[in-house]
């Protein structure tokens, strides 16, 4: 099983943009120092606690800090720039990359961003559905691109224009072929969306704030999307997000992680469900869909969703949710705020260093004791 990192990322309300986009920086960096598999980075236009406004731009400052992590937008948020745009933006970040890009793909879900963009009533799942389409086609096709998609709103030509004799007309294509991997993040259980994910061989990330057996569910659904097509769904292709803290002795985890009123976790969990709540999403967060509104307490929801304690004990905890959800490829660690910068990286480095070791130790004896 690989170890990725997830950062939305979310700060306290009120510190500095600066110094918390460094913060995030030197994040990235130790992770690839200590030999994470991939980082994803998600982008907001009007959140002050999601200050990451382009996560291309964002990852390009670390192409050259960093040696082997693979970048990803995580989200690109596709349903607010036109497909050429995009397809023309992440197919230079792939060259510049080097092909360490992962292309992460979302419709976008804060409905401030929409408002700000005069696109508050949009129907963002189906401009997103055009966006990629259309990005793809101009990923395979040669020009002069002439694209007519039936029932999509953009139309890209350069036919009018298209001189090969001077390079005029023709749009860069990405680094990889035939184009990076397309991966999008899964928050809804039973989600359909996963199903097309299947069919067109994008990879889905299951967020880290819905419970293990929603997120189980999504792997249903993406089987069933490669069964659709002709084709196998392999376990590798699947991420699954989780909060995650790590600290020498079970006493510290679980005062940084849960009771202190100044913890990282709480605060992210607290932002997270106002904002979830607010848009009526709070089904993630139950047990079933009968479950009380009133019910799902901060404390409730931190006490299911943000795993925490020393080594021996998050390896349980692990083991435990794959029992639910069944096998994946890679377990993606949620970044936080740096409330205490030296718990913080002590966590992401007992987390690479000694519980994803165990963690795979225990899948290889899990493995053998099948075959034998």
């Amino acid at each position: 099983m690989r170890l990725g990192l997830f950062m939305m990322p979310m700060h306290a309300l009120g510190r500095n943009h600066t110094q918390t986009l460094r913060e995030d920086r030197e994040t990235v960096i130790l992770a690839d120092q200590l030999g994470y598999h991939d980082v994803f980075i998600g982008e907001h236009l009007t959140d002050t606690t999601e200050n990451i406004t382009n996560s291309m731009m964002f990852l390009a400052t670390l192409i050259h800090s960093t040696k082997s992590i693979k970048l990803a937008s995580g989200t690109c948020n596709l349903s607010q720039m036109h497909p050429t745009l995009i397809a023309a933006q992440a197919a230079m970040f792939d060259h510049l990359a080097e092909g360490r890009f992962i292309f992460g793909v979302s419709p976008g879900a804060l409905p401030s961003d929409f408002e700000s963009l005069g696109m508050l009533d949009v129907d963002r799942n189906k401009l997103f559905g055009e966006t990629i389409d259309v990005i793809l086609e101009l990923w395979k096709r040669e020009p002069p691109y002439d694209i007519d998609l039936p029932g999509n709103r953009f139309k890209v030509s350069t036919r009018n224009t298209y001189d090969p004799s001077i390079g005029i007309g023709i749009l860069p294509r990405p680094f990889q072929t035939p184009r990076p991997e397309i991966v999008g993040t899964v928050v809804a259980p039973f989600s359909k969306g996963v199903i097309a994910m299947g069919e067109r061989d994008f990879h889905p990330i299951s967020a880290n704030f819905l419970l293990a057996k929603w997120a189980r569910t999504h792997w249903a659904n993406y089987a069933e999307g490669k069964r659709n097509v002709g084709r196998t769904a392999d376990p590798a292709d699947w991420r699954v997000a989780r909060t995650i803290f790590v600290a020498d002795d079970d006493k510290t985890a679980r005062e940084y992680a849960i009771e202190s009123p100044n913890s990282p976790y709480r605060f992210y969990y607290e932002q997270l469900k106002a904002k979830i709540v607010k848009r009526g999403g709070q089904a993630v967060f139950k047990e079933s869909p009968e479950q009380s509104d009133a019910s799902v307490t901060l404390d409730y929801v931190l006490d299911r969703l943000c795993l925490h304690g020393s080594v021996d004990r998050v390896v349980d905890q692990i083991l435990a949710l794959r029992e639910v959800t069944g096998d994946f490829g890679e377990l993606v660690y949620a970044g936080m705020d740096w409330v205490d910068e030296k718990l913080t990286k002590r966590s992401m480095q007992l987390m690479a260093e000694q519980v994803m070791p165990r963690v795979n130790a225990a899948i290889a004896r899990e493995s053998r004791a099948v075959a034998a």
